[in-house]
């Protein structure tokens, strides 16, 4: 089942459970992909979007989120960072696992090797190789630096 037709699934059956909380998370979802959908016809891609970009629109929501939840703690306003923190999860459910710590260096090394990577030139190529097959999976501005120590070393 393809991503699009998950959430719209999701998305009816919180309206059947009448969830308030998780279907106005899912209208935001389908809200953000409908948008970058419009931006893609007007670059001549009339099919819109596909999964890997989905899963970056994904992704790019949760960081929101969690950026939203540190300043409203910080201005002293709960409320609305636990409103921020609860959209969280809802949109996690449809993204990919996470890679845990060791699998990340895996992967890293795993590109490097692929792409025959020798210096610190490369690592546009290696991040390429890792947004290509990971994407949603690991937070590549973590991953930078790693890449980069890698590289150099």
């Amino acid at each position: 089942m393809q991503l699009r037709d998950r959430i719209n699934t999701a998305l009816k059956q919180a309206m059947k459970d009448k969830d308030a909380a998780r279907l106005s998370t899912l209208r935001l979802i389908n809200a953000a992909i409908k948008d970058r959908d419009i931006a893609a016809r007007g670059d001549g891609r009339d099919d819109g979007v596909d999964d890997s970009e989905v899963l970056a629109i994904l992704g790019k929501m949760v960081k929101q989120r969690q950026e939203s939840a540190r300043t409203y703690e910080e201005g002293g306003r709960l409320d609305l960072a636990e409103r921020e923190l609860a959209e969280v999860p809802v949109i996690e459910d449809f993204l990919p696992r996470q890679l845990s710590a060791d699998e990340v260096t895996a992967a890293v090394d795993a590109a490097i090797a692929a792409i025959g990577a020798s210096s610190i030139r490369d690592m546009g190529k290696v991040m390429g190789e890792l947004k290509g097959k990971y994407t949603g999976q690991m937070d590549f501005g973590a991953v930078g630096p790693l890449v980069k120590d890698r590289l150099s070393a």
